[in-house]
């Protein structure tokens, strides 16, 4: 598939407008009097080689909502938002995330926002009687691509069995590793931190190695090339070419001096897409790298961009300029779920990311959700109300990687982050 072609054919647009909060009082629950919140805890669990934070608010009338951190991000991301949250009507979502969101930042520290936004908008689902996206909009689709993440092996033979067993699974999207050290002990394959022609090409020889399984009609990108200048950056877009890769990742990361701008250069003289955005927060972080068009295609990552509500945005602001979405995501069947209700919103989306494929027990995480999570290569949107997913806790409690299970959190309860400013001295003190 040809760079252009694979923009062009991302997706099918349904041709629907956002009517704002689409709610039938037919079908919507009573709004509960005096809703508030009183709690938020935590736990974490292990899976693979990622961490999954994740929370529950909880309210005085027995519903609670879950939400996620940022994978291998800090239970206490979330949780230092305690005081802000206790005492508030869980309904006031925009309200809260207002308050605390500058608070939050780039990469990790967008994790606690985006997991409160996940669990105010489960609860707003569930006091409606409506599934969460219905709060924001009409889905444009009912199934979501799922695209596949493979961890880099260097013999490719490891390699290509990994990738007949995504195959077999009914994948369509595909991912692959091509880190320095596939090509580090290969003669001539490095010139200081910079792949040479020859390093690009055994680099291909991997690519190549993919191909011949999975076949050309599937879509593969590439990921993980280690620090590029942007001479390496074009001359890697040119390199993959000729494999039709869809898109080459995170060429030079978004921390970097000049990081817009550099990749902005490597868009343009690359004829292999590529693809940025999955540690930036905010719609303010993305709004420069789509109008200036640093990126062909943009790849926030719900846990770190700002919850559903922030990432629709993120996403409607790039479909206006004519740039696709892509989802990157590494964390729990929670976030999972939460980050469908917000893809189905979007126009021009092309797929979502999976990490835990093998990982056999992942989907047993939850409960309430059609099994297995991705069929067919595809999740399905959850149709109950919130996000429509409950935690399975016997499994949950099996792989926790931190002792305690939403156990209080007493130690959060005084203001940790923001300023005192209207806050009784008293308060403070206790």
């Amino acid at each position: 598939m040809k760079r252009r072609a694979f923009l062009r054919n991302s997706t099918g647009l349904a041709g629907l407008s956002l009517t704002g909060l689409a709610i039938n009082p037919a079908e919507s629950a009573s709004r509960p009097a005096d809703l508030k919140i009183t709690d938020i805890r935590g736990c974490t669990v292990r899976a693979g080689g990622e961490n999954y934070p994740i929370i529950k608010i909880y309210t005085n009338q027995d519903v609670y909502g879950l939400g996620e951190v940022r994978d291998s991000g800090r239970l206490s991301q979330a949780l230092i938002y305690k005081s802000f949250l206790v005492g508030q009507d869980p309904l006031n979502i925009e309200g809260i995330l207002k308050r605390i969101k500058p608070m939050a930042g780039q990469s990790r520290n967008g994790g606690g926002y985006s997991a409160i936004d996940m669990a105010l908008c489960d609860i707003a689902g569930k006091v409606l009687g409506i599934p969460a996206y219905r709060l924001f909009g009409s889905k444009r689709r009912s199934k979501i691509t799922a695209y596949c993440d493979t961890p880099s092996e260097s013999d490719p033979e490891v390699y290509k069995a990994l990738m007949k067993k995504r195959l077999d699974m009914g994948f369509t999207h595909y991912k692959m590793d091509l880190q320095k050290r596939l090509i580090q002990d290969k003669p001539g394959a490095l010139s200081g931190q910079s792949p040479t022609d020859k390093g690009l090409a055994y680099w291909g020889e991997y690519v190549e190695a993919v191909r011949s399984v999975i076949g050309y009609d599937k879509v593969l990108g590439a990921d993980h090339f280690g620090y590029l200048n942007v001479d390496d950056g074009i001359r890697l877009g040119k390199a993959m070419e000729k494999y039709s890769l869809a898109y080459i990742e995170d060429v030079i990361n978004w921390d970097r001096t000049n990081s817009i701008q550099l990749n902005k250069m490597i868009t343009d003289g690359s004829p292999t897409p590529t693809l940025n955005g999955e540690d930036l927060f905010g719609l303010e972080a993305f709004r420069p790298w789509i109008e200036n068009h640093a990126v062909d295609i943009i790849h926030p990552d719900m846990e770190t961009s700002g919850g559903i509500i922030e990432t629709k945005k993120i996403a409607d602001y790039a479909n206006m300029f004519g740039i696709p979405v892509m989802f990157h995501f590494a964390g729990s069947p929670v976030g999972c779920i939460a980050s469908l209700h917000c893809a189905c919103l979007v126009d021009d989306f092309i797929s979502m990311e999976n990490h835990a494929v093998d990982t056999p027990w992942w989907g047993d995480l939850v409960t309430g959700v059609e099994k297995p999570i991705i069929n067919k290569g595809e999740y399905t949107v959850p149709e109950k109300p919130g996000l429509g997913v409950e935690l399975n806790e016997e499994v949950v409690k099996q792989h926790l990687i931190i002792p305690g299970y939403f156990e209080p959190t007493p130690q959060f309860d005084k203001p940790m982050v923001g300023t005192h400013f209207g806050i009784p001295v008293d308060a403070i003190k206790k």
